[in-house]
């Protein structure tokens, strides 16, 4: 009987251990979250940067409407 509990005793970990283990398992699954979500925002980020380029480039060669309008009379 005393050698059952002592396997008992001896076979189970120290709770610090057990909460030392988990919360390292949680800090690594939220560094891989993050990253995986700053990784997606930067591609959303370059591709709407690029886009923006593209539209800026689009509208400089456009025709000023706006400016044949405008003009200040001297």
């Amino acid at each position: 009987m005393s050698q059952k509990i002592l396997r008992i005793i001896l076979g189970t970990q120290p709770a610090a251990e057990v909460f030392a283990t988990y919360r390292a398992t949680h800090d690594f699954y939220r560094e891989v979250q993050y990253r995986e979500e700053l990784k997606s925002y930067s591609e959303w980020y370059y591709m709407t940067a690029e886009s923006n380029r593209k539209e800026l480039q689009k509208m400089r060669g456009d025709i000023n409407i706006f400016g044949w309008f405008n003009r200040r009379k001297r």
